[in-house]
């Protein structure tokens, strides 16, 4: 039995076939799933994998929690599950789980929170029928009708049918097929809808009731933990290099136009001289005459 994974829903698309025919999907995505620790059958009577997604700030957390993670060399994670494996299939703390851990074709079950609907009636809540729209009925038309009997039993039982909080329940959905996957992203693309609203979290493992594919990796695929650290420092490098070239073409681009600015001041200068020195010259023909006119 393998580890199933953490995902994030992003939300629904669709995928259309070869044939023509549109298939709708639910995108999830892998946000550094990681292992971040075992369970034993030594030490805790079973054997099972610890997995953590998504970052977290170390200072939100409580000072044991930061500890059990820097223990095992881990990022603090917002999002910590266990998975019942095998012995066989224990993979080793640290390492990350990629996309290509499930195959096309394959089912999974994926369990997730519903969304909230707050407090709801009997009919939204249980799909009851409500009372006559009509005749004999008096501005209780969604009424739910009798709770009990009469004096016998004298009460309502417990867990009986009525209106209340609607949502945030825990829900898994069965037999969900893998239409594609995307490693370099993280994305699984599973057909159909997935419990729980964008960005919720939902735990993704192999369909009890179906029979895993030969091709499915085993005990998964994923990378170990050296090579996550140097692809992330790889892409840090990228994006600062990225960061990089952006102001370098930035001080440039200021350079140029800080030129063409002193280039324009140094036009203007240009007129101005020329203007000066044409008054001048008028001034000093001005004087001439007036000289001419006062000797004759």
């Amino acid at each position: 039995m393998r580890s199933g994974v953490i995902a994030q829903k992003m939300g629904m698309m669709r995928v259309f076939t070869d044939e023509g025919n549109h298939v709708p999907v639910t995108v999830l995505r892998l946000g550094n799933c990681q292992v971040v620790g075992h369970r034993t059958k030594d030490k805790n009577g079973y054997v099972a994998l610890q997995l953590g997604a998504g970052a977290r700030r170390a200072g939100n957390m409580s000072k044991a929690a930061r500890g059990s993670f820097a223990k095992v060399n881990v990022e603090p994670k917002r999002k910590v599950a266990e998975f019942r494996v095998t012995e066989d299939a224990l993979i080793p703390v640290g390492a990350e789980i990629t996309a290509d851990h499930f195959v096309v074709g394959q089912f999974v079950d994926v369990c997730g929170t519903s969304i909230g609907k707050g407090f709801a009636g009997g009919m939204k809540r249980w799909n009851f029928g409500g009372l006559r729209a009509s005749h004999g009925v008096s501005i209780s038309h969604r009424s739910i009708g009798s709770t009990g009997g009469r004096q016998d039993p004298g009460k309502t039982f417990k867990n009986k049918k009525m209106p209340g909080h609607l949502g945030v329940d825990r829900v898994t959905t069965l037999n969900l097929k893998v239409v594609s996957t995307d490693v370099a992203r993280g994305l699984i693309l599973v057909e159909g809808a997935v419990p729980g609203p964008k960005s919720g979290w939902i735990l993704v493992r192999d369909a009890v009731k179906k029979k895993l594919p030969k091709e499915a990796p085993k005990p998964g695929k994923f990378k170990s933990a050296g090579d996550a650290k140097s692809e992330a420092k790889a892409e840090s490098k990228a994006e600062a290099k990225s960061d990089e070239a952006p102001k370098a073409e930035d001080a440039a681009a200021q350079a140029a136009a800080a030129a063409a600015q002193a280039a324009k001041a140094a036009d203007a200068a240009a007129k101005a001289a020329d203007q000066a020195a044409k008054a001048a010259d008028k001034a000093a023909a001005a004087a001439k005459q007036d000289d001419k006119k006062e000797g004759a």
